[in-house]
């Protein structure tokens, strides 16, 4: 359960990092509201895996100061797209924790990819992608 929990924290400290360069590149209003609120939840998702990780005395890997972005993030589109893919990874990296857990911890891993689920239907919604969703959320499509 360590290793998949410290998957899911790797995930979602990429989330929080990449909002940052995601949410300079939306529309003032709504899409930067909608992006601020995605980064406070994933910091919330990162500091109660922190605790958890702690309980279960696991070491996980030290957060880089930054990362490399899968593509140039230099206009709303490849924002949105970037959005898109990180919620994809985030949704990824808690389905693999459903089938380690139990109880409320099974709960919250649920609640999370499906809140990551959720919010990459949104921003496909947003840059006019299609479908909209995916079959099996959380489920690597490639």
């Amino acid at each position: 359960m360590k290793e998949q929990l410290a998957g899911a924290l790797a995930a979602e400290e990429a989330a929080i990092w990449a909002y940052g360069v995601i949410g300079v590149h939306l529309r003032e209003g709504a899409e930067q509201d909608q992006a601020r609120a995605a980064e406070d939840l994933h910091r919330t998702r990162r500091d109660d895996l922190v605790e958890q990780l702690a309980t279960l005395r696991a070491s996980t890997a030290p957060t880089p100061a930054g990362y490399e972005l899968p593509f140039p993030v230099t206009d709303r589109a490849s924002a949105l797209k970037l959005a898109i893919q990180i919620e994809d990874g985030v949704a990824q990296a808690w389905r693999v924790v459903l089938p380690v857990t139990e109880s409320a911890q099974r709960v919250d891993a649920l609640s999370a990819l499906t809140d990551s689920a959720v919010r990459a239907t949104k921003w496909r919604k947003l840059a006019q992608v299609t479908p909209l969703t995916l079959i099996f959320p959380g489920r690597p499509t490639a």
